[in-house]
This record gives C-alpha cells, structure tokens and sequence, in this order.
C-alpha cells in the first residue's frame, strides 16, 4: 500500500481524551484487555486502572500527532485515504506508530518492534521478504515454520511477518485471506495467504518529520523472542530445512513485476511467481554449513592470511606482521579477507559467533593449544598473538583455497586467491568491516541492592530485565492478582521513583506498577555507555566508553561564493581510516578531497581527529562509501548548512 509515496498534511497534537478513545479502540480490536474480575477490591481495580494507563502509553504515547493521508492501493490503483498516528518512545525520532484507514487501527513496523504479541506472527524465508519488500502478497507455500501457525491467524486478521533469518523482528503487516491457522500443510498448497499492506523499507517506514532516514531494524527483539519460544516456535524456526519445491511458490508479484523475476526461497519452501512452478535445483536454495564446516573454514583462513603474508612478503621481518597481533587485527587481516563466502546467505553464516569457539578470543586460544601461535592475555581482557610457528607443518603444508571475487572501488571485480601469490586489495582494512554498536548500564549506587547477586559492573538491557526479573521473584514482589504487576518495596520506591512526578506519585500511592514500566525506570536510572564492535570482538575485550555512541557527521556546506562542498568527520571511532576514504572519494566522485585535523576534535593529549572534506554535495556517495566500511545510516547524521536545517 505504500510503495509509492503518499500524500501526508501538516501533523496536529492529539487531544488526551481523543488519545484515550483510540488507545481504548486498539486494546478492544486486538483484544489486548488485562484481566479483571468482576469482584476485585478498590486496590486491584487501581493497579487494574494503573495497567491500562501504561499500555495506552506503549500504544499511542503522550506526544502523538494525527494527520490525514491520500495514497493508491491495489492492481487498479484505487484512491485511498486515512489518518496516520505520528510518534516517538524513549526519545527516539518521531516516526508513524500507527495508521488508520477504513475504520481499522493497523500498526507500523515501529510499533511492533516495541510492542511484542500484538498481533499474531507468522515466518517466511529471507530471500521471500525481499519480495515482500517489493510489495508482492505472500503465498501459501511461502508460510515457514508451521503448521500448526498461531490460533488468531484467521482470514481477516492484521499479521505481522518476519524472516526466518531474524525470527524475533517483524518486518511486514499484512491482512490474512485465508484462515492460516487451519493449514494442515503448506506444501503443495496455493493460493495468497497474506495480503501485504506494509512493510519494512517502504514509504511509511521512512517518513519522518525530521527528514531523517528509516531507522534500521535490530538484530533481535527480547519481547518477540520470548513468545517465539514460549510457543516452542524459536528451534522450529531456525532449524528450518532446504526442501524442492515444484509447485506454486511463495509470493505472489503485482505492480508491473514479470514472471522473469523468478524467486529462489530458502526454508520450508521455494518462492515464485504466482502460478508459477517454482525452481528445483539445488542451486535455488544454498545449503546450510554445519559448524564442523564453519570451524574449519576459520582455521583454513588464518592458515592463509599467514600464507599470504609470507608469500607476499618474503624479505621482511617476521613476514611484514608486527607483533603483537590484536584481536580486531586478527579478524579484519589474517580471516575475513580469506573466508569463501561467496553468497550472502554463506556470509550471513561465516561469523565468529557461529563457530564452536564463538569468540575471536577463544579461537586464538584453541591455536595457542595447537601449537601454531604463542598467545598472552593483556590486561585480564583481550588476548594477543606474540608469535607465530611459520615453519608449522599447518602452515607449510596449506593449500590455497578459491575466494570470491572482490569489488573494487570503480564497481569491476578482479580476480582474488587463484594462487597464494595474487595480491589481495588490504589498502583499506575497513572495507568490508563488520561494526556493531553494543549499549551498556551501569547501576547506582542506589540500584545497588538489586544488582548485588552479581559481580559484573556493566549490563546490556537484556541482563539489566533479567536482574531485575530475579530481584523481584526472589522478593515476592509479584502480585498475586494481577503477573504484569510488582509491588513496590522500600528499596524499588527509593531506587526509582523520587516522587517528583506526577506518575511517580500515582506509582507511590498505589504501591504497585506494571513490570515492562519498573524495568525501563530502572534502565533511565542507570548511567549509560556503549562498545563498538569490530569483526565480531568480544565485548570484554572491548573498553566501553560513557555516554551514548557519536555519530559520524556529513556537513554541507557553501564556500567562496555559490562552491559547496561535503565535510566528513568522527571516522575514527568506528575504526574508519580518512586517508583510504579520502582517495576512494576523489575517484567515485571525480572531483578534489583533502584531510585535515578537525579544529578541537580532540585534546592535546590524544590523537588528532582527521576531517575529510569532499569538492561538491556529495551526502550520498559519502554515506554509500561508509556503508562499505560497516557504518550503519542510523549512525550517520547529516546537517546541510547550504538550507540551514537538519536534515
């Protein structure tokens, strides 16, 4: 439905009471009443009372707007029309929560991301969600992970769909048009299943008021991993096998989209074009490595990454390697550029985390125990090679393997690995970089007494629910009538709630609150900081920093006259080196670069903070080029000083 770009009028707040009828609609509609009996006591009605006002504000929070929207929907492009619900949680940029057309209330991806069990959820392969993205229905073979599929998926009913790659993150809503619960199978079955009305990457996804991009989706959601597992769904899903699949596939294409563009499913079944037989060779669907075969391809990489080097490298010391060898040094250098990843599906499946070691450090130490490399721990936290064997019979009886062709900056390939001689393109270690951005919390001393069963001094949010899911269980704090509630101790009152608000007074009154609220008290109360993750690291090895994560900043702006150029900086933290940057700029974007110290980017005691500055506005190829090197949009921000707004 939103394909193409609708047509939204200016924004206007929500009355309160106006806010209260529609989250009151939604809760009714997706029948997400909390349960109350007829004979409660005025306490239970309050905390009942108190509930209900904190799902409204999960559901529709105290900032939403309304506006009134045109689009097109369907083969005959019909004019359709409705309101959209724009609003922001936790700070984030305020972005479409909801919209609402014919009288139905139907979520947006954001929503689901932070609202799990709302609506019923189904799975279908990676490969059909890209489809899916296009904006094609899903198939009835296309369904994964079932029969038996969630009870409330009956014809009619607003689904959300998600990959089988990412189980736990929804990336499209839909409606049913069939009773999808009732399958008994799915093979061999045709037919639309879910009619797609929204989706990840589409227009409604990427409206935001601050002309900002989409926000990208996370790797995992807790609240949906639970339910999947709740259900005995998670194993199901994720073990899903490759099968041949000779009837009609998984989705179902409209809007011009030809036969030609045939799709090839992993999972349960194969995707096609709608009433067309699907492929059947085993290349429509890669096979999935075992971890025997995912550990040893990490082995025969480091064993070539040391075969490169003293084949490229003969007269120099210790084979141009400078000891010691870092942990992130080992991942960019010695494996990732020799893993034979050749699809994405096998890139997606040859990382650190899917081995047996699970750690770049405990793969270094398993080649300490094989007596290829001598390691040492450096300050209790990372391990470092201080020296390798390269007179090791591994070493000098390894065989090159065949390595996919690599892209260079012109957009051609060149051939890369047919013998152990060959160049390998190491200009720039941060192509091809794998960065994640982990966020920590530090407690208080005023949250002490809840986190005093362990000993670490940094939790993600995920360990930061489950501590506090064991203070209160280990207390008794639940209640009785009512799971979702915690009964206030004098520790959690003083903790969390100061009183100085008005909902801090209403929480201290009552002596109860919902434990989804309790948990995101506690997470604020706590100070912040963050790790960026290179190559899949260890997170201990990593120094967290305080604070929240910087961004790197694009700058537009005008000089001498009516000559704009494109100002980059904030590269090094996300192990992006200028200079290599610098010169693939000057060639993508055929015009001058230079690089310069940012004028108080760093103190005189630190390393220098290094500008880029591009000749003309250059936004996109900048963003494209970080992209390459790991850097996610969501941690790009853009200001064009050429209009003077934030973009």
């Amino acid at each position: 439905m939103f394909k193409k770009k609708p047509q939204i009028k200016p924004a206007a707040p929500l009355r309160s009471s106006d806010r209260r009828k529609l989250a009151d609609q939604i809760i009714q509609d997706y029948k997400l009443e909390l349960p109350q009996a007829d004979d409660d006591s005025p306490e239970q009605k309050a905390e009942a009372t108190t509930a209900r006002a904190s799902l409204r504000n999960s559901l529709l929070p105290d900032n939403v707007q309304s506006a009134r929207f045109t689009t097109t929907h369907g083969p005959d492009l019909k004019q359709a029309s409705g309101n959209v619900y724009v609003g922001s949680q936790t700070g984030d940029d305020a972005r479409i929560l909801w919209w609402q057309i014919d009288g139905k209330m139907h979520p947006s991806v954001y929503t689901l991301w932070k609202n799990t069990d709302i609506v019923p959820l189904l799975h279908t392969p990676g490969i059909v969600v890209k489809k899916l993205q296009g904006g094609a229905d899903l198939m009835t073979p296309g369904l994964a992970g079932g029969p038996p599929f969630p009870e409330q998926a009956k014809q009619g009913a607003v689904v959300a769909i998600a990959s089988t790659d990412k189980p736990s993150v929804p990336v499209a809503l839909g409606v049913c048009k069939i009773d999808v619960s009732e399958l008994q199978e799915v093979q061999g079955a045709r037919g639309h299943a879910v009619e797609t009305l929204h989706w990840y990457g589409d227009e409604l996804w990427s409206y935001s008021t601050s002309s900002r991009p989409g926000q990208q989706s996370p790797e995992e959601i807790e609240g949906w991993a639970q339910v999947l597992e709740t259900r005995g769904l998670t194993e199901k899903v994720e073990s899903l096998e490759v099968e041949d699949q000779d009837d009609e596939g998984g989705v179902s294409l409209k809007d011009g989209e030809t036969n030609d563009d045939t799709v090839k499913a992993q999972g349960s079944q194969a995707a096609a074009v709608d009433g067309e037989d699907a492929p059947t060779t085993e290349e429509s669907a890669p096979s999935k490595l075992s971890q025997k075969e995912i550990d040893q391809a990490f082995r025969n990489a480091f064993l070539y990454g040391i075969h490169h080097h003293k084949a490229t490298n003969p007269n120099e010391r210790n084979f141009s390697l400078v000891f010691p060898l870092t942990q992130s040094f080992i991942m960019s250098t010695l494996i990732n550029p020799f893993l034979p990843a050749f699809t994405p599906e096998q890139t997606q499946q040859l990382q650190i985390k899917n081995t047996s070691w699970k750690n770049i450090k405990k793969f270094v130490k398993y080649l300490d125990k094989e007596q290829i490399i001598k390691s040492k721990e450096k300050q209790g936290n990372e391990t470092t090679i201080i020296d390798i064997d390269f007179d090791d019979v591994a070493v000098t009886n390894f065989k090159p393997h065949r390595l996919p062709k690599k892209e260079n900056m012109g957009g051609a390939s060149q051939g890369r690995a047919e013998k152990a001689t060959d160049a390998v393109d190491t200009g720039d270690d941060s192509v091809g970089q794998k960065l994640e951005v982990k966020s920590f919390f530090k407690p208080s001393s005023k949250l002490s007494p809840i986190f005093a069963t362990t000993d670490k001094s940094l939790f993600t949010a995920q360990e930061v629910r489950q501590v506090v899911t064991d203070y209160i269980e280990a207390e008794k704090l639940i209640s009785e009538t009512n799971k979702r509630l915690v009964k206030l101790n004098p520790t959690l009152a003083n903790a969390v709630f100061d009183g100085s608000g008005s909902l801090d007074k209403e929480v201290l009154a009552k002596g109860s609150v919902p434990r989804d609220a309790l948990i995101d008290r506690v997470t604020k109360a706590m100070a912040g900081s963050y790790a960026i993750l290179r190559n899949g690291a260890d997170p201990q090895s990593v120094k967290a920093r305080s604070g929240t994560p910087p961004k790197v900043h694009i700058t537009l702006e005008t000089r001498s006259g009516n000559k704009m150029v494109t100002k980059v900086s904030g590269l090094e933290v996300y192990y992006v080196n200028p200079r290599p940057l610098a010169d693939e700029l000057r060639k993508v974007c055929a015009g001058s670069t230079s690089v310069e110290p940012l004028a108080g980017g760093a103190k005189k005691t630190e390393k220098p903070v290094e500008e880029v500055m591009v000749q003309g506005p250059q936004k996109d190829a900048v963003v494209k080029a970080l992209e390459r090197r790991g850097v996610s949009p969501r941690w790009i921000e853009v200001l064009d000083k050429t209009k003077g707004k934030k973009k």
